[in-house]
């Protein structure tokens, strides 16, 4: 990556953290594609790249949420136990040489995809998915037959999609957390989901940088402008509507999905 495009890469960083900020949603999702095609990061290196500024970026998220209680560490276990085979088995998936130049199509063809249905899921109020008050933790969401397995088979799926793609962790994670637990309340789901998807871009992004796929210049680029981003739109998201500060994210992500989208279909 040259040194002189690392100052535009930070005020692509700045722009995401403003977008995570303000509205919680958008990061691998707009930061991912914006690599690939702004900057022409190889979309491997894009996807390992994004899933280490991710993890160092939400750690702190996670540290608040522990102190303050709000994660259900019995639902990490469950997801884990579907996340974390699905997700050492992918990157073994990515470390054969044999499918190198299947594995980038593969890479923008699932980014496109998964932008695309992250756009469409953040269209939708937050409260047609949930059957009940979100807000008032209840025993009947613990325990019930058949949840546990839900929930580790939608762990595994986001391990697999995280891991190609960057994307899945943070908002598809949370509608699924949403579905199945519908009456635990909504801040201790946003730091389960929160813990979850640290746990699982850290593995992931370390069998990236195993296999040589971060470009840790990119990613100091992206830290520098990403962190204050994500300060200045927590502070400003307050301000702002929340309802046009989500559709904009969730336009921004139909453009930049239809966009790698053809990309993907073009190779």
């Amino acid at each position: 990556m040259s040194g002189a495009l690392s100052p535009w890469i930070a005020v692509a960083g700045l722009v995401v953290g403003f977008a995570v900020g303000a509205t919680g949603v958008g990061g691998g999702s707009l930061m991912t594609p914006a690599l690939i095609m702004l900057f022409g990061v190889n979309p491997v290196t894009a996807v390992g790249t994004d899933l280490m500024y991710a993890t160092i970026s939400k750690v702190f998220g996670v540290v608040l949420h522990g102190r303050n209680r709000s994660v259900d560490w019995r639902i990490v276990g469950w997801q884990a136990l579907g996340s974390i085979p699905a997700t050492l088995a992918t990157l073994e998936f990515l470390r054969d040489d044999d499918y190198r130049a299947q594995i980038a199509r593969l890479t923008t063809l699932v980014l496109a995809v998964a932008v695309l249905a992250t756009a469409i899921i953040i269209l939708f109020p937050q409260r047609r998915l949930s059957r009940a008050d979100p807000d008032r933790p209840s025993a009947a969401d613990r325990g019930v037959a058949g949840r546990p397995a839900l929930t580790a088979l939608g762990g595994a799926l986001i391990g697999v999609l995280v891991t190609i793609s960057s994307v899945g962790a943070g908002v598809i994670g949370m509608v699924m957390l949403m579905w199945l637990y519908p009456r635990v309340a909504t801040i201790r789901l946003i730091g389960t989901d929160m813990t979850h998807s640290v746990l699982i871009t850290a593995i992931a992004g370390l069998g990236h940088a195993e296999l040589g796929t971060i470009d840790y210049e990119v990613l100091i680029a992206l830290l520098i402008g990403g962190f204050p981003g994500i300060w200045l739109g927590s502070k400003l998201g307050f301000r702002m509507n929340a309802t046009i500060l989500r559709r904009s994210v969730a336009a921004t992500l139909l453009i930049a999905g239809a966009t790698t989208l053809t990309k993907a279909l073009r190779h």
